[in-house]
């Protein structure tokens, strides 16, 4: 009896869940369209991005926080194979991330690809025909992800200096190599005499 209680409870909540989960999507599509409808036209980006994060049904790959008011990009590499294709017609994650930084997004976290902008949000999508574009913007991404755009080769110091450790490295390594080669043909070129003198040794014993 008690297991059965139970088991209808968990039901009714699965319930409850699910009509909150379709209440939303269906806000969503209304606040869209109201938006259409006033002649406000949402910008390609945004309106799929937003379907993206919000109903692509890949939670693993890409989710809102737990607040809902930014969306983590937890597997940059699968959303850049599988999902950046389906939504944008391209596979750069650079691009998508630029692209971000030109509706005034930012990164909001240091240590995962959290982005947030005050009026993208979860529930909310009535709120991003205010989302206007920005120009010539500070980039949200780090140097590292640029390395070259429009033809421009964009230094960074953090890899010039590792890349001159790495030489120093590899010097040095090629120094004892050398030095090895060195100590074995003179271990090779004696290995005859002391052979010759350890027979000697025992002829005479």
């Amino acid at each position: 009896m008690h297991e059965f209680l139970w088991w209808a409870f968990r039901s009714k909540q699965m319930e409850e869940k699910s009509c909150m989960v379709d209440a939303g999507k269906r806000r969503d599509e209304q606040g869209v369209s109201q938006l259409q409808r006033a002649g406000k036209c949402l910008p390609p980006f945004l309106s799929k991005t937003y379907e993206l994060v919000d109903r692509s049904g890949a939670e693993h790959v890409v989710s809102w926080n737990e607040e809902g008011t930014a969306f983590v990009v937890w597997l940059p590499e699968d959303l850049s194979q599988f999902l950046l294709p389906k939504y944008f017609k391209h596979c750069n994650f650079s691009s998508f991330i630029r692209q971000l930084n030109t509706y005034g997004f930012r990164k909001s976290a240091s240590d995962r690809w959290e982005f947030r902008h005050e009026k993208f949000q979860k529930g909310k999508a009535h709120l991003l025909g205010e989302i206007t574009r920005r120009k010539c913007e500070p980039s949200i991404y780090p140097s590292h992800l640029k390395a070259r755009e429009k033809g421009t080769v964009i230094e960074d110091s953090h890899l010039l200096e590792e890349n001159k450790i790495l030489q120093r490295e590899n010097s040095e390594l090629l120094l004892q190599i050398a030095r090895y080669k060195a100590l074995q043909s003179e271990l090779m070129n004696s290995l005859p005499q002391f052979m010759a003198s350890n027979k000697k040794a025992r002829l005479l014993s």
